[in-house]
């Protein structure tokens, strides 16, 4: 397993595939960069706590945060990485060629799969690293132990976030044999999870309780309570949830019902503490890593008991 994942580590990371992913990432890190010029020192007290996690979440009217950028490019690498890991081999004959020697089956899929999550690792401690760089330059103001801690958090998030686009890819590169039907099954997937799902999701919140400015509190938290619930099968979400619990302490519940009831109060609740962040988002990110393992194993089992033959 150790020499397919050093040949797949080697032949990505000098792939012209790797230099315009990471240009895409970075050009992420420089948008949000701006928007911190922007809006930090304008709109951000400089007294206030947890000043730099505000980097990671500040917008402005013009351009998303950098969470969103990243939420939104993270599922294009892992896809990139990992819709052609098998059924490119197999089609090329490299993959017959390849299970003539003296390797096990298994080792071929595990190092495909670990040396994807690996250069999208580097990829994105690499952008993060820019930005926290940049952003302590911005600010002028340096990060506590707490913040560094909710940072690497963070950081190990976003990349069981790719894990699971990454598992999926491959899974649909077990399944279709040509790399086009998976990459377009791949990306369909994400189009619908990214955009859609929250859209169906409302509708159907929306139709069971239906609600107008006239509407009670009951109903209005009702119907955010079936929106969330459903909203919440889309990894997207679940990620969003997880990062924003994590880098924003005063958030002091991910329950839709409980933050339209502090919206009407009016009231936010004091910056918590890491446990507690932690445990409030705990769900969202068991739900990450079952997710990535489901998709794993399904391309796992497939991969051992296909036939490969040579062409």
């Amino acid at each position: 397993m150790y020499a397919v994942f050093r040949k797949e580590i080697a032949d990505h990371l000098t792939s012209k595939r790797f230099i315009i992913l990471f240009a895409l990432v970075f050009l992420s890190a420089v948008f949000a960069i701006y928007i911190a010029i922007q809006t930090i020192r304008s709109m951000v007290d400089p007294t206030t706590e947890f000043i730099f996690l505000k980097i990671f979440t500040t917008s402005s009217s013009n351009l998303p945060s950098f969470l969103f950028f990243l939420s939104l490019f993270i599922p294009i690498v892992g896809i990139a990485l990992g819709f052609d890991a098998v059924n490119n081999e197999r089609n090329s004959g490299n993959l017959s060629r390849l299970m003539s020697q003296p390797i096990y089956r298994d080792s071929v899929i595990n190092g495909k799969f670990l040396a994807g999550l690996a250069v999208l690792s580097i990829m994105i401690v690499g952008v993060v690293l820019i930005v926290a760089g940049l952003g302590l330059r911005i600010v002028g103001v340096p990060p506590t132990g707490e913040e560094v801690v909710r940072i690497l958090g963070f950081v190990a998030i976003s990349i069981l976030y790719g894990g699971f686009w990454l598992a999926l890819a491959v899974l649909f590169s077990v399944f279709f044999r040509r790399t086009a039907t998976s990459m377009l099954a791949s990306l369909a997937v994400w189009i619908v999870f990214f955009f859609f799902l929250s859209v169906i999701a409302g509708a159907i919140a929306d139709g069971v309780v239906p609600v107008d400015s006239n509407s009670s509190i009951e109903d209005f938290t009702r119907n955010a309570t079936i929106e969330g619930a459903l909203s919440r099968i889309s990894p997207c979400t679940l990620y969003g949830e997880a990062t924003m619990g994590l880098l924003t302490p005063e958030l002091g519940t991910l329950n839709p019902a409980m933050l339209i009831v502090s919206t009407y109060s009016g009231r936010m609740s004091n910056p918590l503490p890491l446990e507690e962040s932690l445990i409030i988002v705990w769900p969202q990110i068991v739900s990450l890593i079952a997710l990535s393992v489901i998709c794993f194993a399904i391309s796992y089992i497939r991969f051992m008991r296909e036939e490969i033959r040579s062409i």
